[in-house]
């Protein structure tokens, strides 16, 4: 490897150019002088003095010292990457206290102050990736107080875990009423590895949800990702394969008279979606895999965008 191409990559990992230099030269020889090593590197002698200290003061080098001159001596290599290593995890921690430090006093500035706007409809647009969004849709789970509406298209990787916030929800009272589509584009873990999810997958994931107090029914024509909070904010999740991941939206609407009509079409689907135990004891045990495969849905659950 060029000596250009190594001073690059050791000023990657936070050696300045000097620093770089002087490094080699002390790595190819033995014990050296300040003049030996400013001729080598070619850098003015007064520089290399103020390397050389840092580097004796970090314990990269040792100073030798002699009956006329002081001489420096590079360590071992492996035990300078140690050091640095050490060093990079130490400065790491505190950068990471002080944004936490910081972001705790500057979050107390968060809507601390109401817009003086007026509006009768309020539309947020959510546009990113999927763990910021997630965020948001919990922030609206954790401030909902009454009920809360879910029509979900389950796809990706399912958590058989109930969450905790829905459970907590339940748990203070909050009534949670869910219509799934009856499709398997999903996976869960079986055999401690991700599998394709069976009706029999579908049908006892259900019905954990339902024991846990989720009110829910199975729909068998597609749905919408839409999520009504206490019949005032609508959560609409816009899945789109044809765009990048981080160009997929939501959309937050505070109206009540839009939440109404969107109630008006979660009754629609209701009405025309089946119990859990009406499911099972339908001809879908022996064929109704197949029968579900072959509608090509493409699905979400929302409460995992």
């Amino acid at each position: 490897m060029q000596t250009a191409e190594l001073i690059n990559k050791l000023q990657q990992v936070g050696f300045k150019e000097y620093e770089s230099k002087i490094f080699l030269v002390l790595l190819k020889g033995s014990a050296l002088s300040a003049s030996e090593i400013a001729q080598k590197a070619n850098i003015r002698r007064t520089s290399v003095y103020e390397v050389l200290k840092t580097f004796a003061s970090r314990g990269f080098c040792n100073e030798i010292e002699t009956n006329t001159i002081l001489k420096y001596e590079i360590i071992d290599p492996r035990v300078i990457s140690d050091k640095i290593e050490r060093e990079l995890k130490q400065n790491n921690l505190k950068n990471i206290e002080s944004l936490k430090s910081i972001f705790s006093e500057i979050g107390k500035l968060y809507k601390s102050e109401e817009s003086n706007g007026n509006s009768n409809v309020n539309i947020e647009l959510i546009r990113g990736f999927n763990k910021h969004r997630q965020e948001k849709f919990i922030e609206l789970l954790k401030s909902a107080k009454q009920e809360i509406r879910f029509m979900i298209r389950l796809e990706g990787y399912v958590s058989e875990e109930i969450d905790t916030n829905a459970k907590n929800f339940i748990k203070n009272g909050g009534v949670i009423k869910s219509i799934y589509e009856a499709n398997l584009n999903f996976k869960i873990i079986k055999d401690n590895s991700r599998k394709d999810a069976t009706l029999e997958d579908l049908l006892r994931l259900c019905g954990k949800f339902e024991k846990y107090g989720e009110i829910v029914r199975i729909s068998e024509i597609e749905l919408p990702n839409i999520t009504i909070f206490d019949k005032k904010i609508v959560f609409i999740n816009i899945p789109d394969r044809t765009v990048p991941r981080h160009n997929n939206a939501d959309i937050i609407i505070n109206n009540e008279s839009f939440a109404n009509r969107m109630m008006d079409l979660f009754n629609h689907y209701w009405k025309n979606s089946k119990q859990i135990r009406e499911m099972k004891n339908q001809d879908y045990q022996n064929n109704g895999d197949k029968a579900i495969n072959n509608k090509k849905f493409k699905s979400k659950k929302i409460i995992n965008v």
